[in-house]
């Protein structure tokens, strides 16, 4: 049971499941009397007092800290880049998002050092007082331009390390190119890596397709399995995508991890409805299910000792994000913005090359503030239904792009998304309440 506002998650008996349900303040005798009947008079009390308890101590029944309403503070701190390196890709994924956009693909190249530079010039400055940033490589495919990947590395540590400033580097890649020699590079250099599998060989090979049609899996699971063997302790994550063809993706993340992957991290498509593999409202009670059995297969491997992790399960209670952070979001637009291999500015990755955001370029900066302060605005308590939502501050409103790609707004959540989200975080909640009450040796309530 999740106390949405103080973010305290219970697991309570059946007796103060049905007592919290017709729970009213300092109506003990009350709630005596309704549920007589199902349950022994002093389990009831006793209920009750544990209640009345977690209520004083603020872990139950909270009110909203900011009552509906709340501000983003009011900075100008740009903390990460995400850098288009490549234009050109040695795969056509059926569900790319960046393939029929105009911008990235209508003179296929590479991003040149110079504008890398000047990209990193502006996020050095741009992150002001901010000690910590990010500069993620993408594409395309990034590895396709790793010469360039390197200078920028250099440069950006050279020019960073002048400034007391520190980068942290990503890349995403579909693995094709990942040589021994640049998987050395990339591990020494301590640059996380994301790395493009969809699963099982058929459901890779289904999306993830060469130029002349034929499948990568073959070609991707060697280099990425390779790579993770040669570098223990890389830092890492198996990024896929599901979609219509595979509804039953508990069984790629299951058939990932019995690789020996430990790190997954597994996400629907998005795509419009007249898309043969769009997902659709119809196929949510699959997916939820999916998501049920994924949690039990999690349970049932942490209990056996393996070490797994699938990325959209991870709600960190003790030490995760500030609620701020989670009412704001990923900072797409004001503290996130991508960079094209020309050099224009965007609010993210999704947003490259869409009409009407083009929010500046790495030598003049962003100079649209409207937009800036559009992006900025967005959080859960002005973006349609989400004020209400329980579920409002770990999904922090969903995706911009998704709202404004099927809605037309970025205020206006995805509804299918939503309901997949939320599906999620149940199921993380589960995993979480599951993993304290072992470690207390199956106590009943427990606060995390």
């Amino acid at each position: 049971m999740l106390d949405v506002n103080s973010g305290a998650l219970h697991s309570v008996s059946e007796v103060a499941w049905d007592v919290l349900d017709g729970y009213i303040p300092g109506k003990c005798e009350e709630l005596v009397n309704k549920y007589s009947a199902l349950h022994p008079k002093h389990e009831i009390e006793q209920a009750v007092g544990e209640i009345e308890l977690l209520v004083e101590q603020g872990f139950l029944f909270t009110g909203d800290p900011f009552n509906g309403s709340w501000e983003q503070p009011d900075h100008r701190v740009i903390k990460a880049l995400c850098l288009f390196l490549s234009d050109k890709c040695n795969l056509q994924c059926r569900y790319c998002f960046a393939r029929p956009n105009v911008s990235l693909t209508g003179s296929a190249g590479l991003m040149t050092e110079e504008v890398g530079a000047q990209a990193i010039d502006f996020l050095l400055t741009a992150s002001g007082h901010r000690r910590r940033i990010e500069v993620d490589f993408f594409g395309g495919e990034p590895l396709l331009n790793f010469p360039v990947l390197k200078s920028l590395v250099s440069y950006g540590r050279k020019r960073s390390l002048a400034l007391g400033k520190e980068i942290n580097f990503t890349v995403t890649t579909n693995a094709l190119g990942l040589t021994r020699e640049i998987g050395d590079y990339l591990y020494e250099n301590q640059i996380s890596v994301i790395l493009s599998l969809d699963g099982r060989p058929q459901v890779h090979d289904q999306m993830r397709v060469f130029p002349n049609g034929k499948g990568s899996y073959q070609s991707v699971f060697k280099n990425i399995l390779e790579f993770i063997q040669a570098h223990p302790g890389v830092n890492y994550y198996l990024r896929g995508t599901y979609t219509a063809y595979n509804l039953d993706f508990a069984g790629d993340v299951t058939y990932m991890f019995g690789q020996g992957f430990s790190k997954v991290s597994v996400e629907p498509v998005i795509a419009h409805a007249q898309e043969d593999y769009a997902l659709t409202e119809e196929d949510l009670p699959v997916l939820e299910q999916e998501y049920e059995k994924l949690t039990r297969e999690i349970i049932s491997r942490l209990d056996e000792g393996q070490e797994v992790d699938f990325y959209h399960f991870n709600i960190d209670f003790d030490e995760g994000v500030c609620l701020p952070k989670r009412l704001g979001g990923c900072g797409a637009g004001f503290e996130y913005l991508s960079v094209t291999r020309g050099g224009d500015l965007y609010p993210c990755h999704q947003f490259a090359g869409r009409e009407g955001f083009l929010m500046g370029d790495v030598n003049s900066g962003v100079v649209r503030e409207d937009l800036r302060q559009l992006f900025r605005d967005a959080h859960v308590y002005k973006k349609e239904g989400c004020g209400s939502c329980w579920a409002r501050n770990y999904c922090s409103g969903g995706c911009h792009a998704n709202a404004h790609l099927f809605n037309g707004s970025i205020y206006k959540p995805d509804q299918l998304a939503c309901r997949i989200i939320k599906k999620r975080l149940e199921c993380a909640l589960y995993l979480k309440a599951y993993q304290a009450m072992k470690e207390n040796n199956g106590i009943n309530c427990v606060e995390v």
